[in-house]
């Protein structure tokens, strides 16, 4: 039993970049899912699929590596935890890395980058950056 499931997620995912891994498997929640699904959406990880065929469904995440096997993404953090929530408005929100790096949110219309919630004009809680 995890306290912070998503925080054990990104760990996997640095691990994995660190070790060179192809792939790794996370035990699956919706939130992962959502998580995981807009990584690979900019870029930072090749592909995903759920696999809901064992007694505990999971979600394999494979990494994405430059032609000299280096990670494409070299910072994950988690930003809001169990302990300390962060939350942001959409006036809050700035691009990080002169936008080259993005927030993952959860707001109330689901989980969406940080562009993505400043050009609806919504806020949120910030689950973690990555560049």
């Amino acid at each position: 039993m995890h306290s912070d499931p998503v925080a054990d997620l990104l760990t996997r995912i640095r691990n994995g970049n660190q070790a060179r891994l192809d792939s790794i498997d996370v035990p699956m929640s919706k939130l992962k899912v959502e998580v995981v699904r807009i990584l690979e959406a900019e870029g930072f990880v090749k592909s995903h699929e759920v696999a809901s065929s064992a007694k505990f469904p999971s979600i394999r995440v494979f990494m994405k590596y430059d032609s000299k096997r280096k990670p494409i993404m070299s910072h994950l953090r988690r930003v809001s935890k169990p302990g300390l929530r962060v939350y942001k408005s959409c006036k809050e929100l700035f691009p990080i890395r002169s936008g080259l790096g993005t927030q993952i949110l959860s707001t109330n219309l689901g989980v969406m980058t940080d562009r993505e919630a400043r050009k609806r004009g919504v806020g949120g809680e910030v689950i973690c950056e990555v560049w």
